[in-house]
């Protein structure tokens, strides 16, 4: 049966309708990548399609579009795309142990009883968005997909205008900015103790930036552990948590009792043992003092994704191009 479709496929100068192989045979060659009298695998591609099996053969032929070789291999858009996803499973599957952890999976109404930001919420919706767009570029690009490759182009071009929205609003809005990034600290402050991931990420804010509070050391009295009230019998009343604590190179153990009665001392001697400085001028001094960095990063970003977009967008094209041309 090969000997016969090769001669016939030689005498007429290439494959003809009447010259296509049986549907076994079809499957084989596809499988094997085989193309036999076939001057050259552009031959076999650029033809025009002569039969209703033939769009079995387009992801050979179209793979070179992607950056591939054209037998298979993957090219560069496909690599980043699934690493991509791989990385969005990797961040769902930490941000759901963690609520698994937490016991939130076994009862799902406690999502919204913690009164702060869940820092899982980060590893959730960065990991969704990004498995998201990995799923939707790999398989748009290993599948010739042109639907999923635009919603990939779409989905990131939406997220690069949230991006830049909030980007220009932050520098009009300045003061605005300041009072919701105050708000928030503060509602996080309340919730210090409900949930240990916002007590860690708190505590790291503070070591960081060496600051305690919003805007300073008594923004803590609206905690009900922390606060001076003659109503709170807790230890720490009129105390910090032990993240406000100057540190001391001397010190090996970190001492979490460090911060018990500080509040309580003279502004002078405050300032010894804890951090005076709030949280937000700490920050926007950070920001000052890091700009150069800071917008290098945004506009790293900025380029991949539209580097992204653009890619998306040609081999949009060059599929479009290669099924006009069948």
């Amino acid at each position: 049966m090969w000997s016969l479709w090769e001669k016939r496929a030689s005498s007429r100068g290439g494959v003809t309708p009447q010259s296509w192989p049986s549907p076994h045979s079809r499957d084989l060659l596809c499988l094997l990548h085989v193309a036999p009298n076939l001057q050259s695998r552009d031959s076999w591609c650029s033809g025009r399609r002569a039969s209703p099996w033939a769009p079995r053969f387009r992801p050979r032929c179209v793979g070179r579009a992607r950056g591939g070789d054209g037998g298979g291999r993957p090219g560069g858009f496909d690599v980043l795309r699934t690493m991509e996803k791989f990385l969005g499973i990797a961040f769902l599957g930490i941000g759901l142990w963690a609520w698994n952890e937490k016991g939130v999976l076994s009862n799902i109404s406690s999502i919204t009883d913690l009164g702060g930001f869940d820092p899982v919420w980060l590893f959730l919706v960065v990991g969704g968005v990004m498995f998201i767009l990995g799923f939707a570029g790999c398989i748009g690009a290993l599948r010739e997909n042109t639907f999923l490759l635009k919603f990939f182009s779409v989905f990131l071009g939406i997220i690069f205008f949230l991006e830049l929205t909030a980007g220009v609003l932050a520098f009009v809005f300045k003061d605005w900015i300041k009072d919701q990034l105050y708000f928030f600290i503060n509602n996080n402050i309340r919730a210090y103790r409900d949930d240990i991931d916002l007590q860690n990420l708190i505590d790291f804010t503070q070591e960081y930036w060496q600051c305690c509070g919003a805007f300073g050391a008594d923004d803590w009295n609206l905690n009900i552990y922390f606060n001076c009230t003659d109503s709170n019998a807790s230890r720490e009343r009129c105390g910090v948590p032990f993240s406000c604590c100057t540190k001391d190179p001397a010190e090996d153990v970190i001492n979490t009792q460090c911060g018990y009665d500080a509040r309580q001392k003279p502004e002078v001697d405050q300032q010894i043992v804890i951090y005076t400085k709030g949280c937000v001028p700490q920050f926007e001094k950070w920001l000052q003092d890091n700009l150069t960095i800071v917008a290098g990063i945004f506009i790293g970003i900025a380029l991949l994704q539209i580097f992204g977009i653009c890619l998306a967008q040609n081999l949009v094209s060059d599929i479009e191009a290669v099924r006009a041309s069948w």
